[in-house]
């Protein structure tokens, strides 16, 4: 299972850091011109930097005007050092230069085996415009779109446990490129330590294979809860990627 999904990361990643993708299975560090390509994930108006790894070597898409910098900087160190501290603050005081910085890094994954849950939870599923009501619900920040609906990532399914009238946790999945669909999940604090959060990542995951579509999940490099929900789930981590955003003006 992971094999074939990795393989169309690969074709995913090259399209987003205008490369190809065996240029992510290279041993040296990978420096590209940006593209808005076809097909691509779009998370903001900028493409001044991005970079991916899948745990080998770097490829960074960056301003041509950062080149000469990124050369020196990512001269003879192992791709994977490249999203560690000791690397990074270089890397964003020259950012500042040009009034952008550093994103935090996003650690993402893919699914590697197949997961089936005995029914727990009682569930109900919703599609397209049967999201709508749960916009701008601040108890749903990362299962949904927040505080109101993506166009260019429009959340596409949303499954949510149920206890009585109450709800105890939605899981719901954007698609951020064609048949790309990103997982998220909200597990409300007194439901939180049950199995609730796998148990939807879970079925979600399964429903999006279903499909004939691709789930992946991104979380954070400390949020370790996130992380054990992913692997539960049938997922593990299969590359880590971060970008530069312009330096919001106060």
């Amino acid at each position: 299972m992971f094999k074939e999904y990795y393989e169309k990361l690969l074709a995913q990643l090259a399209i987003e850091l205008n490369c190809n993708g065996a240029d992510f299975l290279a041993t040296e560090n990978v420096i590209t011109t940006p593209a808005w390509n076809e097909g691509r994930r779009n998370y903001g108006p900028d493409l001044f930097l991005q970079m991916a790894t899948c745990g080998v070597n770097t490829v960074i898409m960056a301003d041509e005007r950062l080149h000469e910098f990124l050369r020196e900087w990512c001269k003879a160190v192992e791709g994977h050092h490249l999203f560690e501290f000791e690397s990074l603050p270089e890397l964003n005081e020259e950012l500042k230069r040009y009034g952008y910085q550093m994103n935090p890094t996003h650690h993402m994954f893919l699914p590697c085996r197949e997961v089936r849950v005995e029914e727990r939870f009682r569930v109900k599923w919703l599609y397209g415009d049967e999201i709508t009501p749960f916009y701008g619900d601040q108890r749903f920040p990362n299962a949904i779109a927040y505080p109101e609906p993506c166009p260019v990532r429009p959340d596409r399914i949303v499954v949510i446990a149920c206890d009585g009238d109450d709800i105890m946790g939605m899981a719901g999945c954007s698609e951020d490129a064609p048949h790309w669909q990103q997982i998220g999940i909200d597990v409300l604090p007194e439901y939180r330590s049950r199995g609730v959060g796998s148990y939807l990542v879970t079925l979600l995951k399964n429903k999006i294979i279903e499909m004939g579509d691709i789930p992946f999940y991104g979380t954070g490099a400390a949020n370790v809860h996130s992380q054990n929900i992913a692997i539960k789930s049938g997922f593990k981590p299969a590359w880590v990627e971060t970008e530069a955003a312009k330096i919001s003006k106060q």
